[in-house]
């Protein structure tokens, strides 16, 4: 494979189009997760007139940490989306953004329509999902268009490093039924965009893209050639009408065929194409570690500190599930993989949400179930760490000798009365040319509430006047 760098499609230097670029057969770029979902539309568009297909794009939606960045990224783009039938209007707000990209889903089945189909992308903030979880929910039970397809870019700060909440959107994205799936590293966020809009335009769905920030403020050398992905779509069972979208529907009916026909579709086709997949196994495995997006990476990391590699580990008899697709979770991989096991390691950031989709499968199948090591073992709040994954592993394998060189944060400590002692404290505070740093200023005698955003911080400079963002 050929071995190129080339710049983001925001740098001011001139060089090939976008479109060039990504007409190469093989190449490699340097990307971070913020450009790699300003080029996750172009191979898509290029892709579907190799495949017969007259197609536009549309993308809204409303900024927000990890996708901060974003819009102003598309829009610095935008001379590259015009001769692609790309267009990407800012959304005002989230829930005014997703009926606009649910409206894309009818073109091609009203006349007049200059083109097969559109394919759209949602973005926002994990609150922005909370609020358009309405949307979401009616224009998922309606469906997609075949030639179009929808993802929802759903930015997460699991840790609330630049946010008001610790958000973990994929309960609301379950809530309405929709298929969710999680990248966990760069080159993930382009394969699963492609899987995405292939699994929609498949199944009839609306599908989940979950960005987390340490996902998505990370850079790496990506493949970037037109054919690496190449969806492969399973036989599909007749159904009268079909699973897309439809001008004339019955609300019952929306909701038998989501849940009967939508998501097995999905489910069958993440199936199909290895969304989840076991990326490690020893011959007699009796230890399995199944986990997904940001936290397969992190326990990638954890078996590496504990000096369980590739090799290493087989010794130790560990068995490693990464899971692509959170929701439907598939339990044909779950019953393959706990086969023989005795203890199941689920490594899941914030509330259990694989764990008991895996116990239920491993109940529906009417096989062993192995012991489960999950919550409140790591824990629910926050954030994971490689560390404190290593002494889960550890533990589990009944090897804390392992874990003698991993060092854990340390506990916090406590004053007299039993109570945790305030430790150093670094507040935030305005970058420098911030315009907050005026604009946040009140008159004596005045007080603000402050609201979402970096502004947030004048609670901490002004705390006599600036107060709470509730």
């Amino acid at each position: 494979m050929t071995s190129q760098t080339h710049r983001s499609p925001t740098d001011s230097a001139p060089g090939p189009s976008l479109e060039d670029r990504y007409t190469r057969t093989a190449g490699v770029v340097f990307l971070s997760g913020n450009p790699a979902l300003v080029r996750l539309p172009i191979p898509q568009r290029l892709l579907d007139p190799a495949a017969g297909l007259n197609t536009g794009g549309f993308i809204s939606g409303y900024r927000g940490s990890p996708l901060g960045r974003y819009d102003m990224e598309l829009w610095a783009a935008q001379p590259h989306w015009q001769p692609l039938n790309i267009r990407c209007p800012p959304g005002g707000n989230e829930d005014l953004a997703a009926p606009a990209i649910g409206g894309t889903q009818h073109v091609g089945s009203l006349p007049g329509a200059r083109v097969q189909g559109v394919f759209g992308l949602w973005y926002g903030k994990g609150p922005g999902v909370d609020r358009s979880g309405d949307v979401f929910r009616h224009a998922n039970l309606a469906g997609t268009s075949p030639h179009g397809g929808v993802l929802v870019l759903a930015g997460d700060d699991h840790g609330a490093k630049s946010s008001t909440t610790a958000h973990q959107s994929e309960p609301g994205l379950m809530a309405v039924g929709m298929p969710v799936l999680v990248p966990s590293n760069v080159q993930e966020i382009l394969d699963y965009g492609i899987h995405g809009i292939a699994m929609s335009r498949f199944s009839g769905c609306w599908v989940g893209l979950k960005m987390v920030t340490d996902v998505v403020e990370s850079s790496a050398s990506v493949a970037v050639a037109l054919d690496r992905i190449q969806p492969v779509l399973p036989a599909k069972p007749e159904l009268a009408g079909g699973v897309h979208l439809r001008l004339h529907d019955g609300f019952q009916a929306q909701e038998a065929r989501l849940y009967n026909a939508k998501l097995p579709l999905a489910l069958a086709y993440a199936r199909a194409n290895g969304l989840n997949r076991i990326t490690r196994d020893a011959p007699t495995a009796r230890i399995g570690i199944a986990s997904v997006g940001k936290a397969y990476a992190d326990t990638l990391q954890a078996l590496h500190e504990l000096g369980l590699g590739a090799h290493a580990e087989q010794a130790g008899g560990v068995r490693l599930l990464k899971i692509g697709m959170m929701y439907p979770l598939d339990p044909d991989i779950v019953v393959q993989f706990a086969e023989g096991l005795d203890v199941i390691l689920v490594v899941e950031e914030k509330r259990p949400l694989i764990e008991p989709q895996m116990k239920s499968a491993l109940v529906d199948a009417g096989v062993r179930i192995p012991k489960f090591i999950g919550k409140p073992t790591l824990s629910s709040v926050g954030e994971l760490s490689p560390n404190v994954i290593a002494h889960a592993i550890a533990a589990a394998m009944g090897r804390d000798d392992l874990a003698g060189s991993v060092l854990l944060p340390e506990p916090p400590r406590l004053g007299a009365d039993g109570r945790p002692l305030p430790g150093p404290l670094r507040r935030p505070s305005f970058c420098s040319g911030c315009p907050h740093n005026t604009s946040t200023r009140l008159p004596d005698g005045s007080r603000a509430l402050a609201g979402i955003g970096c502004h947030t911080i004048a609670m901490f400079n002004n705390p006599h006047n600036t107060m709470t963002v509730s």
